[in-house]
């Protein structure tokens, strides 16, 4: 690997380390205006995105322990963020959905953020738009691989 190489390599781990820290703060303080903790505002988000989720299906796509999921939907559901339904493909088990409307406050904020990236969007061409398309989707998958391979803590 060349010189060149390896600085661009450093550098992308830096802008990584930097993405990930601004992402962690926005989501942590965006969260607070719901009273959530930006964990908690993350697993809405996965129920948004995927519908009704089981505990263990909520514990697989975050990677969070089982126990772990367990408190945080008791969490939500006692802030009135989300709530426990019967599963109607398994009636041993429930799903989790949000409650709707609960986190309308903080769509005008998304949008704040969404205004310039779309901006920023305009300033790439379609092929440059698909590689970072790439990337963000490997990426993504990497880490999520990783919070699974993480140890679990006991509870």
């Amino acid at each position: 690997m060349g010189a060149d190489r390896e600085d661009l390599i450093a550098q992308l781990d830096l802008a990584g380390r930097v993405q990930s820290t601004v992402a962690v703060m926005f989501h942590t303080a965006l969260a607070e205006l719901s009273g959530l903790s930006a964990t908690e505002q993350k697993a809405l988000d996965l129920i948004e995105r995927f519908g009704p989720l089981t505990a263990g299906e909520l514990a697989e796509r975050s990677g969070l322990a089982p126990a772990s999921v367990t408190g945080l939907l008791s969490r939500l559901e006692r802030k009135g963020f989300a709530r426990r339904v019967p599963n109607p493909d398994d009636r041993r088990s429930v799903l989790v959905e949000m409650v709707r409307g609960r986190l309308d406050a903080i769509g005008p904020h998304f949008l704040e953020l969404l205004r310039p990236l779309h901006q920023l969007y305009d300033t790439f061409t379609d092929d440059e738009l698909r590689a970072v398309l790439r990337y963000l989707t490997a990426a993504s998958q990497i880490q999520q691989e990783a919070t699974t391979r993480l140890p679990k803590p006991d509870h």
